[in-house]
């Protein structure tokens, strides 16, 4: 496995590649990898002749300067996951060598997408988020991208992004993986002890409970409302937002026939660590 810190030096590497016709997939990270960004490179192995993943703690989409300095970072471990899992060359840049002008770096305004949900409590986070996915896009030129759907509205936001910028490169979604106990899989799940691990199971168990009750015929709004009752009680969890949303626009919905996709959507923190998580209820493709 190639390892290269420089973006020329990437592309040179590359282009050599694509000049021997092998197509490309890329798996954006930051790191702190788990089986979920396993199952990532392993479809991108699947799907294309040469891996590339690159690991960057962007500092452009964190809000919250103590949750930067508190990311995890395990970056030997890192490499031989990637070295098991078929990985062929992995980007590791440095914050200068992405954003070479810190004080001068765009932003990008996706508009209410960015505004609900996560970017209601995370300001800036998606124009972040948007940067360093459009680079990362830009020097790498797949012609796949994998990204999880456990980061639903990042996933969104990085559609509307390839659409609006007529990026070539496809965005291929991968399925969240969990835990035995049913908790998606997530580098800040290292941050978490055992018992507040268990606490956190909790947050599954519910929008599975409620997915469950609406798809046998419970209204959306009475079933948010128990569960967000049921979440409260629960001690160790502070609930951030629990909502079912159209799954391309996060915008709220009270009825299944309100959009072909839809998916409910929650963040809370336990034990000081925020955790996201959703589920498909309806799903056209």
């Amino acid at each position: 496995m190639e390892i290269i810190d420089s973006i020329v030096e990437l592309r040179h590497y590359l282009d050599s590649k694509r000049a021997e016709r092998m197509s490309i997939g890329l798996v954006p990270t930051m790191g702190a990898l788990h089986e979920g960004h396993a199952e990532l490179v392993k479809e991108s192995v699947r799907s294309c002749d040469l891996t590339a993943c690159s690991i960057f703690v962007n500092p452009t989409q964190f809000n919250n300067p103590d949750d930067l300095l508190k990311y995890p970072k395990q970056l030997e471990k890192d490499l031989e996951l990637l070295t098991m899992v078929g990985c062929d060359v992995v980007f590791i840049p440095s914050v200068d060598e992405m954003y070479p002008d810190q004080e001068k770096t765009i932003t990008i305004n996706f508009g209410q997408l960015e505004n609900l949900l996560e970017g209601a409590f995370r300001p800036g986070h998606f124009s972040g988020v948007g940067v360093v996915v459009s680079k990362l896009l830009n020097v790498v030129q797949p012609d796949l991208a994998f990204f999880g759907q456990k980061d639903l509205q990042q996933l969104a936001v990085i559609r509307k992004l390839v659409k609006d910028l007529n990026i070539q490169s496809k965005i291929v979604s991968v399925p969240t993986v969990r835990e035995k106990s049913g908790l998606a899989m997530s580098s800040r799940n290292l941050r978490l002890s055992e018992r507040e691990a268990v606490v956190a199971a909790n947050l599954y168990r519910v929008i599975d409970s409620v997915k469950t009750k609406i798809l046998a015929g419970e209204q959306v709004l009475s079933g948010l409302t128990s569960a967000k009752v049921e979440l409260e009680k629960i001690e160790g969890i502070e609930l951030e937002y629990l909502d079912i949303v159209n799954s391309d626009t996060m915008s709220k919905v009270e009825e299944l026939s309100e959009a072909l996709n839809i998916s409910i959507c929650l963040a809370a923190y336990v034990g000081g660590v925020r955790l996201i998580d959703n589920l498909y209820i309806k799903q056209e493709n």
